[in-house]
């Protein structure tokens, strides 16, 4: 064993180890919002000595990401003094590539937004084109202090390799096959950058939605729905997520397309390839019509077509029936809906695929059925912090 390095003891990384403890701290004061957490019930919660636990908090609060948030009630001896998250030091970029449209969004460290843009994209110009205007949408929701961002995450239409950060033979648009987005994007924005599918990223945005009912705004009758329509009253209760629980969801995304992401056992659920929740591409009609993808009968190519006849209530039932395959696939509690579609006439869509849920129930205990919450560059941007909570991005 090598001493003299510093590096090891035992055969344990502790520079590693120190991080993984510092993630595990933030992860928990992140999800209790500004009421803290003492150092007792940190220790409680980790496992972690309580010497461990101030040392750790020591170094967290000298980088300013946490601070005292007072002191809780005695309980006959000295009262604990709490510690809280200091969500506004650092923050994250979000990206939201649509085949038309073109979001970001700057988050802090609670996945609250602080700042936002959107623009036209055409997706059709190719990948040269599109990372130009991730760069510029980047750089005009950045910090106005000249701090950078932890990260930066980037959702675009599947398939694409997660693990690889490239590009997938986008439906209609073969020109992306194969482009390392990730590397470009890092090459131009010197800054660390995630590549996930959109509906992966709408995933996480429930998630993040979830834990940031712990963070109200600070005016959120004024700021709930500021320029997106997404106030987090629309989505998930958060009490169903947060300290156990209830914990897998099927996100359904309609919006130039159709999508689905899984978010199960606490995280976002890819499958070996990348490629879980193509939910726009199973056939439920055969001989149906024909879909962008070569099959006939799509759940996507029906779908779409009653929305462009305007026939909404059809529409949500199309949907409907789809997410009904998977929840008897996967056993989920939740089926949470985002999109331009959906959030275009929110209350059609909730009944409609309700409706069918009810109905095609083989357990009376079925999901709820709820807005997402949030939307995809949010999603994206969870994605980025991830890693300072000691989660997979």
């Amino acid at each position: 064993m090598n001493r003299g390095s510093g590096e090891h003891r035992g055969g344990v990384n502790l520079p590693a180890l120190r991080g993984y403890n510092e993630a595990l701290l933030l992860d928990l004061l992140r999800g209790a919002g500004p009421a803290g957490l003492g150092r007792a019930e940190l220790a409680a919660r980790t496992g972690l000595t309580p010497q461990a636990v101030s040392k750790i908090t020591a170094r967290l609060g000298a980088d300013g990401l946490i601070a005292e948030a007072g002191r809780a009630a005695s309980t006959g001896g000295k009262p604990r003094t709490l510690l809280q998250l200091v969500p506004e030091v650092r923050h994250a970029v979000g990206v939201h590539l649509d085949r038309d449209e073109l979001r970001a969004v700057r988050v802090d460290l609670a996945g609250r937004v602080v700042a936002e843009s959107s623009g036209p994209l055409d997706f059709g110009a190719g990948p040269e084109a599109a990372v130009e205007a991730v760069v510029r949408a980047v750089r005009k929701v950045g910090d106005p202090t000249g701090l950078p961002p932890l990260g930066v995450g980037a959702a675009a239409p599947g398939p694409l390799d997660h693990r690889a950060g490239a590009m997938g033979r986008v439906t209609g648009f073969p020109s992306w096959k194969g482009f390392p987005l990730r590397g470009v994007l890092e090459g131009r924005l010197g800054l660390p950058v995630l590549l996930d599918k959109d509906t992966n990223a709408g995933a996480a945005a429930a998630a993040g939605a979830w834990l940031r009912a712990a963070w109200p705004d600070e005016d959120e009758d004024e700021d709930a729905d500021v320029g997106t329509g997404r106030g987090v009253d629309a989505g998930p209760d958060p009490d169903a997520y947060i300290g156990g629980g209830s914990r897998t969801c099927v996100y359904v995304h309609v919006g130039t397309g159709l999508g689905a992401g899984l978010w199960l056992g606490g995280g976002v659920y890819r499958g070996a390839r990348s490629a879980a929740g193509e939910f726009g591409h199973q056939v439920i009609l055969l001989d149906g019509p024909p879909c962008r993808c070569g099959a006939r009968g799509c759940v996507e190519a029906l779908c779409l077509e009653a929305v462009a006849r305007g026939d909404l209530t059809r529409a949500a039932r199309i949907l409907g029936e789809g997410a009904a395959n998977l929840v008897a696939l996967l056993d989920v509690d939740r089926v949470l809906l985002g999109g331009r579609v959906v959030e275009a006439a929110p209350e059609v869509f909730v009944a409609g695929v309700g409706a069918v849920l009810a109905a095609r129930a083989l357990d009376p205990a079925r999901p709820v059925v709820a807005l997402a919450g949030a939307g995809v560059a949010e999603g994206a941007a969870e994605l980025a912090l991830a890693p300072l909570f000691g989660r997979p991005g």
